[in-house]
């Protein structure tokens, strides 16, 4: 788990994939909130059309790549919880904090990954780091 947290702060704007309401695959730009009791945490807005599309089916992955051609890919299921420990620990973010203002705003809406699994992955001919 500590490999995966840190390639994710390491890189901080991933890609979330959901499939969308209307059937279609959907990509968007997200951040990684932080590891809190051994979950991988992250946070939207339940006005979103992303929080809509992970409440109808919540199988999801995230990517992302670094400078060095690393890349992560992370699967799990989506599960909102409303954990306000997990919320002050998303509000710590400036760009969070911006958004909502405080961890008690009702739009925000925070969730881990339940049984994530994936690999990080390199051009180096290894094989991927899997978890």
């Amino acid at each position: 788990m500590n490999k995966v947290v840190e390639f994710l702060n390491a890189n901080p704007v991933q890609y979330l994939a959901t499939v969308g309401r209307d059937g279609k695959a959907k990509c968007r730009p997200f951040m990684f909130a932080g590891e809190l009791d051994g979950r991988l945490w992250f946070c939207t807005n339940n006005q979103k059309d992303v929080y809509k599309d992970m409440q109808e089916n919540p199988e999801i992955e995230i990517s992302v790549s670094s400078p060095e051609y690393a890349w992560i890919r992370l699967h799990g299921k989506a599960v909102f919880e409303n954990n306000m420990a997990a919320k002050e620990m998303c509000i710590q973010n400036p760009i969070v904090r911006g958004q909502y203002g405080e961890a008690s705003n009702p739009i925000l809406e925070v969730f881990y990954l339940e049984d994530a699994h994936g690999a990080i992955s390199d051009f180096s001919g290894n094989p991927p780091f899997a978890f």
